[in-house]
């Protein structure tokens, strides 16, 4: 499969991967390059990939709010939010953004390797509400960067300062009518724009505005290190149905005070595990899978690990038992040899 955008990628020399069935670009001048021009400026990245669904009707908010764990009661027409939506046990079937739009509707955005399984999830809850796939008539753009506001605003009628974080307003882009939400996966500042897919020369104009603010596009490489710095799980890595939002550091996420599925498994489940953050003392990169040693024995794995462009370091995600502390040392499998690892938080870089 491909988006609107695939031919841009190949004329800009993309080095193109198959993902979850879906041909993306890995990187475009280089992972590295790329991820400090998001730090630094701005970059863009195609994530038409993921799935887009419309939920609406008289039983649109009941549904929403039994399938995730989050609050939406809590929302403002216009508003988002982030929860995991769960199955019976207490399993995180994906990581998904609510938007509450106007009129008792709802805009879902779930992850690409998801996009099948999840709407029939929804469908088999959806009760009489209506869910609508948009996800092929709608592209969807990020802009992520501390240049992103500055950059965007050439482009759009509204402003953006106005868009809290979380937020989204219809509007223009280039006089094509769109969505713009203020999120992102990178740990910076950004928007993501939701477009009409017939209108790929949206991304060329985007790349047109962005000369004087350094605008660069940003591929899948970036995305992951950028996301990981941020201390961002990717589902199918860090996430999956065989763990709980107790498990990995998503409890803020959970409103028991209200009824959800999973909800009666999450509270009778013990956590028997977290996800924690680490830093390997050597300069060796750890990978998804490779064995945690505490005290001479397996304790758990890694789900995520990299090269940190910003912090200049080896950095990653990993399960260990609950006990486990904050700067414990610990010992990462990787090939024949066991490193030394720190504990620590799993947000490694905050914005200033």
């Amino acid at each position: 499969m491909r988006t609107p955008f695939y031919e841009l990628h190949k004329s800009l020399g993309a080095k193109i991967i198959d993902f979850h069935g879906w041909e993306m670009p890995l990187e475009y001048s280089g992972i590295i390059a790329e991820h400090g021009c998001v730090r630094n400026f701005v970059g863009l990245f195609d994530v038409s990939h993921m799935g887009r669904y419309q939920i609406t009707g008289t039983d649109a908010f009941e549904v929403v709010q039994n399938l995730i764990t989050n609050d939406i009661s809590k929302l403002d027409d216009n508003r988002g939010l982030y929860s995991p939506m769960c199955n019976e046990e207490g399993g995180i079937i994906d990581d998904i953004i609510v938007f509450r739009l106007a009129g008792e509707s709802f805009l879902v955005v779930v992850n690409a390797s998801n996009r099948q399984k999840d709407l029939q999830w929804i469908l088999e809850h959806a009760k009489s509400a209506n869910v609508e796939d948009v996800s092929e008539n709608i592209s969807l753009l990020a802009l992520q960067g501390p240049h992103a506001q500055q950059m965007l605003q050439k482009a759009v009628e509204f402003d953006l300062s106005q868009l809290k974080s979380f937020g989204i307003v219809d509007t223009k882009i280039f006089g094509a009518d769109c969505k713009i939400s203020r999120t992102g996966y990178t740990g910076e500042d950004g928007f993501e724009i939701f477009c009409d897919s017939a209108r790929p020369e949206i991304w060329t104009r985007l790349m047109q505005a962005g000369t004087e603010f350094g605008l660069k596009p940003a591929g899948l490489g970036a995305r992951d290190t950028l996301r990981l710095e941020a201390g961002l799980m990717l589902y199918g890595n860090d996430i999956d149905e065989s763990t709980t939002p107790f498990e990995a550091p998503l409890k803020w996420t959970v409103r028991l005070e209200k009824d959800f599925i999973g909800k009666t498994a999450l509270l009778n489940k013990k956590p028997a595990r977290k996800l924690v953050g680490f830093e390997v003392a050597e300069k060796r990169i750890a990978r998804h899978s490779n064995h945690v040693i505490i005290n001479g024995e397996k304790a758990g794995f890694v789900t995520s690990g990299s090269f940190s462009p910003t912090l200049k370091k080896s950095i990653g995600l990993c399960y260990v038992p609950p006990d486990v502390a904050i700067d414990q040392m610990i010992g990462i499998c990787i090939g024949a040899k066991i490193y030394n690892a720190k504990i620590c938080h799993t947000r490694f870089y905050k914005r200033n």
